[in-house]
């Protein structure tokens, strides 16, 4: 197997861009949104369809590359609709890489899109199962609310082994809050209290609805080139230092994996610091997935931030939030920001802002690096990278 740490430092994004964050307009569709996101990322690159030779995208269509290309009036060379959930967009960052490192293109564009908002597409219950999957014949029938009970469930156990008040939970709603109040474009921006926190309704317990990221519409997109190509662009390019990710399971862990304990979260991590050459202290921002509040517990623990079940002291008086030592989704995240369903393109995006100093009254002073987590369906795929300011 070739070693993917000779890869270190060799790829860079060198153009971002948003569209249709909260609630888009009218009459807007996930392409629509993918590719005014797109021609936002091209132009900060300063980059035309014509110079654009690989596009990796995915939401409602199995062939979304296709039509994003299409639409744009690129002809690639390379296509890529892969769809792993939540990380997908950073998983395209990665075939992007070995694409170009295999001469298959030179300038990837990575978008992805939803309306499912404006569409009313999801509903309390979350997503429609295909009733012949394993989910659907197994868990769908006896009511399991999908994702929010499996992290419902994953709370549950984690309280029942480490031990887990609702304030602590708690510290990680407000601090996200904390950060969208400091970001115009973040979906929730209304002042937040422990006490509001903990009036909020549960919805599986011991998830209340505050716990819970906010449906939204929103699409993204970045653009990858190598660091040679990146050097003559427009924009200045975030180097990729390093990552590391595996795919377990589909869609839910019916088996008998240990939901705290499985490791994989960690070997990830480990596995994109060692290629980065970076310890956890070089980190100056993270950005963590945070479709459920536990999510961001257990990642901290996971990741090694802190040790199994001490994550709720260490998140405790502020820490994560804005002026805290721990700077950790500085966007307002999925709980505050926007949650548009495959949350990685704007955690990647964030951190993409951070590392070049964009990001006004959220900015964390002198951030240099910046580690992002991304998980996927529901615990069942796991990606970890860390970006860099050349």
């Amino acid at each position: 197997m070739a070693d993917k740490r000779t890869l270190a430092g060799r790829y860079a994004i060198v153009g971002v861009g948003e569209a249709g964050l909260g609630r888009a307009p009218a009459g807007s569709t996930s392409l629509s949104l993918q590719c005014r996101a797109a021609r936002l990322a091209m132009q900060e690159a300063g980059l035309g369809p014509a110079d654009v030779d690989g596009v990796l995208a995915h939401w409602d269509d199995r062939a979304n590359a296709l039509l994003v290309a299409e639409y744009l009036g690129i002809h690639p060379q390379y296509v890529d609709n892969t769809v792993v959930g939540g990380q997908s967009n950073i998983t395209h960052l990665v075939h992007a890489m070995a694409a170009i490192e295999a001469g298959l293109c030179e300038v990837a564009l990575v978008t992805y899109g939803s309306t499912q908002r404006l569409d009313q597409s999801r509903a309390r219950a979350g997503v429609v199962q295909d009733p012949r999957s394993p989910t659907g014949q197994f868990a769908t029938p006896y009511g399991m609310l999908n994702p929010v009970g499996y992290y419902a469930m994953l709370a549950q156990l984690y309280s029942s082994r480490f031990g887990c008040a609702p304030e602590d939970l708690g510290e990680v709603a407000l601090a996200a809050r904390g950060w969208a109040q400091l970001n115009p474009n973040a979906a929730r921006q209304a002042p937040l209290t422990m006490e509001d926190y903990l009036a909020s309704p549960l919805i599986a317990d011991p998830l209340r609805k505050l716990d819970i990221c906010q449906i939204n519409d929103g699409a993204g997109a970045m653009i990858l080139t190598n660091a040679d190509r990146a050097r003559d662009l427009a924009q200045k390019p975030v180097s990729i230092r390093g990552f590391g990710d595996t795919y377990r399971h589909h869609m839910t862990p019916l088996g008998n994996e240990d939901w705290l304990d499985n490791g994989a979260l960690r070997m990830v991590a480990d596995d994109a610091l060692a290629m980065a050459q970076l310890d956890r202290q070089d980190i100056d921002t993270v950005q963590i997935y945070d479709a459920f509040t536990i999510n961001v517990l257990v990642a901290l623990e996971a990741l090694g931030f802190c040790e199994p079940g001490g994550a709720g002291a260490f998140v405790g008086g502020g820490r994560i939030a804005p002026g805290g030592p721990f700077p950790l989704n500085t966007s307002g995240g999925g709980l505050s920001f926007n949650h548009s369903g495959q949350f990685g393109m704007q955690l990647t995006i964030e951190a993409v802002r951070q590392v070049r100093g964009e990001c006004g009254p959220r900015q964390v002073p002198g951030a240099r690096t910046c580690l992002v987590q991304a998980s996927g369906m529901v615990m069942s795929a796991h990606m970890v990278m860390i970006l860099d300011a050349t």
